[in-house]
């Protein structure tokens, strides 16, 4: 177990034992040198140890597993040989993509399975074998009740974002998935926390397994500024515009607790004459796609969103996150400001503090170990209204 380090003062990825294909996909993708969590993480894996890996988001863990599975996977038969699990479509999608873009110089297929797309493509991708799944675990398990796939020749399982997962209800889900892998297999699992359920999940599932731990459990990102404006309810809306437009931030990301919320933080921010659009569970997954896309690409400069994408978004340069709702549980905080702050870079994390938040950002606080301090905003902090 060790601490975050600078990883420019890690050994180059040339130093860890990869193979000419994986380092010449890392060089084209730009990367040198392993994030702290891949530099500890993946010598490990490569040796065929279960791993359970601790880290925040934006650390770099999702190479911490693709790139050993790659190594492991280049050259063999074509099956299913590994199966990574996801609590999201979002976060199932980009693992999907990380996987294409590390072994674009080797040969192997990968297919990523979720719901809300169409069933008959995933359904003969996995007929016709494919070297890597990436799953969310109902439709994966779909899948299995119809023998589309079978797992007698997996080698890996990943769990990524474990303690999401369980967030979401998936416990029995996994069971039954783990159920039909064989005993003797690599498992790694990945998570942000370690409540007791992940630590139940891991013993449950994993064999002696190597810790490695970037950060100490429940930490906030040490790239991100922290800050909190106190406000009432009701003038959020205006206080979330003014910052936008006074302060010119460009790429924000805005988490409110209830989809009827977001949508109505849209409808103001548009009538200010600010691009923005939502992302909740009542879009589909052709419109939740789009709003990335367009977020990505600029074309919307505010993405408001419930907490489905506090976890799984790799999206580069998210300047802002504003916590328009405070999250009622300390560790959603964590997850949600991990959106920004990401791969070293800095970031900032505002957060509306109304009189009835007031102890829920005490709780947060005291989780993350640290005082947030408080802007006050003449006209808005409910300390200087009459």
């Amino acid at each position: 177990m060790a601490d975050d380090t600078n990883s420019e003062l890690a050994p180059p990825f040339s130093a860890l034992g990869l193979s000419e294909h994986t380092l010449r996909a890392l060089t084209d993708s730009g990367y040198e040198r392993p994030t702290p969590i891949q530099a500890q993480a993946i010598p490990l894996a490569l040796k065929g140890r279960d791993l359970m890996g601790l880290a925040q988001t934006g650390t770099g863990k999702t190479a911490a597993f693709t790139i050993p599975i790659i190594e492991r996977l280049t050259g063999g038969p074509r099956r299913t040989r590994a199966l990574i699990l996801t609590p999201t479509r979002e976060l199932c999608v980009q693992v999907e993509e990380s996987v294409r873009t590390y072994a674009k110089h080797a040969e192997l297929d990968v297919i990523s399975v979720y719901g809300g797309v169409p069933y008959e493509p995933q359904e003969t991708a996995l007929r016709n074998g494919v070297d890597v799944v990436v799953a969310t675990p109902g439709r994966l398990i779909d899948h299995l009740e119809k023998q589309n796939v079978v797992f007698d020749d997996l080698e890996v399982l990943v769990l990524d974002e474990a303690d999401r997962m369980l967030d979401m209800g998936f416990a029995p889900q996994l069971n039954r998935i783990v159920a039909q892998i064989p005993i003797y297999r690599q498992t790694l699992l990945f998570s942000a926390t370690m409540p007791p359920e992940v630590e139940a999940l891991a013993r449950k599932y994993l064999r002696k397994p190597v810790v490695v731990q970037v950060g100490r459990r429940s930490s906030a990102a040490t790239t991100v500024t922290h800050a909190v404006y106190p406000v009432p309810q009701d003038r959020k809306h205006t206080l979330l515009a003014h910052l936008i437009r006074e302060g010119n931030l460009d790429t924000v990301l805005v988490f409110t607790r209830t989809k009827y919320g977001a949508d109505r933080v849209v409808r103001h921010l548009r009538d200010e004459g600010i691009e923005a659009t939502a992302m909740h569970s009542d879009r589909s997954q052709k419109e939740r796609t789009a709003a990335i896309e367009d977020f990505k690409a600029g074309k919307i400069r505010v993405l408001v969103a419930t907490d489905i994408a506090q976890r799984g978004l790799d999206i580069n340069g998210i300047t802002h996150v504003i916590n328009y709702d405070v999250p009622t549980q300390a560790e959603d905080y964590v997850h949600r400001i991990g959106r920004t702050g990401r791969a070293a870079t800095s970031g900032d994390a505002y957060t509306f503090m109304a009189t009835d938040e007031i102890g829920m950002v005490r709780t947060i606080e005291h989780v993350i170990g640290q005082k947030i301090p408080r802007i006050s905003i003449p006209g808005y902090d409910f300390g200087t209204l009459g």
